[in-house]
């Protein structure tokens, strides 16, 4: 099997609020990542997907507090210092695809000023060198070298991606996380986003890592190996791809309910709303939104086999517990 790039082991992350109130972003996340693989992971806003991803590039305010534990390439994340943050993992092990890059790229400076930048903060580039060093590293993202000497504001949405993706390359770093890289864009730049990760995630020998964040999914359907669910703080399906958004579909209620609520689908949404994070329920967080929740459901589900859930659904020629 191959070796895991990304080990994450039950991450919580909660944060601390005026009166002594905490709020539960992230409880119990476990996943492995492995070369030449992305895992989407998915939900509605607020779920706290972009927690996660903030979690393991030390970028949480500070009234977070963390548990568990998340290694790229053998390093603990959490609880790392800022010095072995910013000189050992940002842009060497992990490296961001930012949502929204236009705000992500510095207004003042040209694209190819912020790539030779990095350049010199991440690799032994010459100086004499530099130039050449950002024209090869605008081409690997299919950035024009053309239009180097533009600022972000001069770019469209695409270009502005591409080079935000030029930019997270240089260190070669292991892990690629794209936290909502697709947002603001229109079908076809998302499928030419995706298209482009795919190839990043693939490139090379082994490939990277790619973790992407969204709740876009088709965006996930185009791009990923694996699906991560996430609801309420808590991953509560992992399955793959293809028999996710194929035969027999997700496993869990909410995750059959986003499949469901795609116009491409039965364009039926989900009953009521997520409970808020700081006031989460003892048991199943879904429970009062599904269908299939019975006095069980007042306990809280283990995650176990790739599956949280009491009453999940049933496989064809299978029949639920909760039915039968």
């Amino acid at each position: 099997m191959t070796a895991a790039v990304l080990s994450v082991r039950d991450l919580s992350v909660r944060f601390r609020m005026r009166g002594d109130r905490h709020v539960a972003a992230v409880t119990g996340a476990s996943f492995d990542l492995a070369a030449g693989e992305c895992l989407a992971l998915v939900g509605e806003s607020g779920c706290g997907k972009s927690v996660l991803a903030s979690a393991l590039l030390g970028l949480l305010p500070g009234n977070a507090q963390t548990a568990g534990s998340a290694t790229v390439d053998g390093l603990e994340l959490l609880g790392a210092d800022e010095r072995t943050l910013a000189r050992s993992v940002r842009g060497r092990r992990v490296a961001l695809v930012p949502q929204s890059p236009a705000a992500h790229l510095t207004p003042v400076r040209t694209v190819g000023a912020q790539l030779e930048e990095t350049l010199r903060a991440l690799t032994a580039t010459p100086r004499r060198e530099l130039r050449r060093a950002a024209v090869a590293a605008a081409e690997r993202a299919a950035f024009p070298a053309s239009h180097l000497d533009r600022y972000p504001h001069e770019l469209s949405g695409g270009l502005a991606q591409r080079a935000a993706t030029a930019l997270a390359l240089i260190g070669d770093a292991p892990l690629l996380l794209a936290d909502e890289p697709t947002t603001g864009l229109d079908r076809d730049l998302v499928n030419r986003t995706v298209d482009e990760l795919r190839r990043h995630t693939d490139d090379g020998a082994t490939g990277r890592a790619l973790l992407m964040i969204t709740h876009d999914l088709a965006a996930a359907e185009r791009i990923a190996d694996r699906v991560a669910v996430m609801y309420a703080g808590r991953i509560v399906e992992i399955a793959e791809a293809r028999t996710f958004f194929g035969e027999p579909g997700p496993l869990h209620p909410y995750a059959r309910g986003l499949l469901a609520a795609l116009p491409e689908r039965d364009f039926t949404p989900i009953p009521g709303m997520p409970p808020e994070l700081g006031d989460l329920p003892d048991g199943c967080a879904f429970a009062a939104r599904c269908d299939r929740a019975t006095g069980l459901c007042a306990t809280r589900p283990d995650f176990a086999s790739g599956l949280a859930c009491h009453h999940p659904a049933a496989v064809p020629g299978e029949r639920s517990a909760a039915h039968a």
